[in-house]
This record gives structure tokens, sequence and C-alpha cells, in this order.
């Protein structure tokens, strides 16, 4: 378990740096982050602290790909969580 928050707090904070380096990019017209890599973060674990770092500097809010797209990689991540609590399948 503690490898587990150890991980998660380390995806989540990769996804923040990756996000602001993305908005940053894009303001100064250099190479960006592919949308392929921020979804695979946020789908990795990452999509709590991406959300937040989206929405709080206005990055990628306009895209339905990351605005509907993380919201429910978070749910479907909800759902495994619950299931893994609820019926264990051996993986905690």
């Amino acid at each position: 378990m503690k490898f587990l928050i150890i991980y998660l707090i380390l995806i989540n904070l990769i996804a923040v740096i990756v996000t602001v380096h993305d908005k940053v990019a894009a303001v100064k017209g250099n190479w960006r982050v592919k949308e392929r890599t921020l979804l695979l973060l946020s789908a990795l674990g990452g999509s709590p602290a991406m959300l937040l770092t989206m929405l709080l500097i206005r990055h990628k809010t306009r895209k339905a790909k990351f605005m509907v797209g993380i919201p429910l990689i978070m749910i479907l991540q909800a759902v495994i969580v619950f299931l893994v609590l609820r019926y264990g399948f051996g993986i905690l």
C-alpha cells in the first residue's frame, strides 16, 4: 500500500510538471507534448492533478478529448478501485 501511495504522488507530480511544460511551450510556440502522452499520464494515475492543473492554468480546456476524456478516465479508475476493494482480485 505504501508503494501505491508513493507511486500516485509521483505520477500526479509528473502530470502537473508535464502539463505546465506543455502550456509554457504553447505560449512560447516551442515543441509541445503529444496529446497521447498527456492522456497516458492521466490513465497511469495522474488524472486528478492533471485535470486540476489544466483548469487552473486554462490549458486544453477547449478540447473535449481532455475535458471529457480525463473525467471519464477518473471515473473508470474509481470503478476499478471500488471493484478491487470490494472483491479483492488479489491485487492489494
